[in-house]
């Protein structure tokens, strides 16, 4: 448990009590930032306009396919759909980062509006793992008892995917390579294009062969593409909303190297949790070694923290002496 005494020894600077994810309220603590103390991520315009254009073609298409495959009687379509709905909306996630990065921190939400996306992104995967079940349930009945399934409609459909496909993957392999909104927008639409390939594959077995199973079939092997990428964003949604701490980092490991340190005599208290997809935070209690300057620590244990762990928003809470020891005793 964080230590709440009033501290009587070795004043460190003051700074801002956010109160989010163990935050303490302690009566002085440090406050170092290894990048400024800024929590916006970086906008490019040329990037946000790219993913825009994606986004309007994937959820327009899939919007066609799903339409698509209830006319021409394809579960596969209708499956792909779904996925486009799930890449759909992680462009939308991309997007509003990018709007949120426009918008700044007020008295009220002190570290801006980041879990809008967090939110968005719980929902979006709990609907598409419905819609996973409703597919796969359908799939099993159609198996049993094959529908009929109009092949060219089908191909048509699919054919025009692939065209939709190829285009965002060209729009976002052309931006720039070091945006990871970019880099992740363009793995979700190479996933849409290999299932556009996968239906046009189907449309024309069932084409040449007549065995319409191959829909419910390629409909299964879709639904679990999207279970992947749903269950993904289910499960790192509520990672950051249960405030665990950021993939990679240990705390009692964290506590340890710390403690390893020269400059360093003791060190408790480790608490870290993700604000962002790229950024972490992190508060810690350390004490100074014998004839260190208590308030060098902070941008000491800011620095390694941002090193080994890439956590670049550090609170340090600088204790007398002896007082973790005595807590943990």
């Amino acid at each position: 448990m964080p230590n709440t005494e009033p501290l009587d020894q070795q004043k460190a600077e003051p700074t801002h009590h956010h109160n989010e994810g163990g935050a303490h309220d302690h009566n002085s603590h440090s406050h170092d930032h290894a990048d400024g103390h800024d929590h916006k991520q970086t906008v490019t315009a040329s990037n946000e306009r790219r993913l825009r254009l994606v986004f309007l073609f994937t959820a327009g298409y899939a919007i066609v396919q799903a339409i698509g495959g209830w006319m021409s009687g394809s579960l596969a379509l209708i499956a792909d759909s779904g996925h486009m709905v799930s890449d759909a909306a992680a462009l939308l996630l991309a997007l509003i980062a990018y709007r949120i990065a426009r918008r700044p921190a007020d008295a009220t939400r002190t570290y801006g509006f980041h879990r809008v996306r967090v939110l968005a992104a719980l929902a979006n995967g709990a609907a598409l793992l419905a819609l996973v079940a409703w597919i796969a349930w359908e799939a099993i009945a159609r198996i049993n008892s094959p529908a009929e399934v109009l092949a060219g409609p089908m191909l048509i459909v699919a054919v025009v995917g692939l065209l939709v496909n190829l285009g965002g993957a060209w729009a976002l392999w052309s931006g720039d390579k070091s945006d990871g909104n970019l880099r992740g927008a363009l793995l979700h639409v190479m996933g849409d294009l290999l299932g556009s390939v996968g239906a046009i594959a189907a449309a024309i077995g069932i084409m040449l062969t007549g065995w319409t199973i191959l829909d419910p079939l390629l409909s299964v092997l879709v639904a679990l593409l999207v279970v992947r990428s749903a269950w993904g964003l289910v499960k790192d949604s509520i990672r950051v909303l249960l405030q665990a701490v950021p993939q990679g980092v240990d705390a009692e490991t964290a506590e340890r190297g710390l403690a390893e340190l020269p400059e360093i005599a003791e060190a408790g208290h480790f608490h870290a949790w993700t604000l962002t997809d790229d950024s972490a935070i992190a508060t810690v209690h350390v004490s100074p070694a014998m004839g260190v300057d208590p308030l060098s620590l902070p941008p000491l244990v800011s620095a390694w923290l941002k090193k080994r762990y890439a956590i670049d928003h550090v609170t340090v809470q600088v204790d007398p002496p002896g007082r973790l020891n005595r807590e943990h005793g």
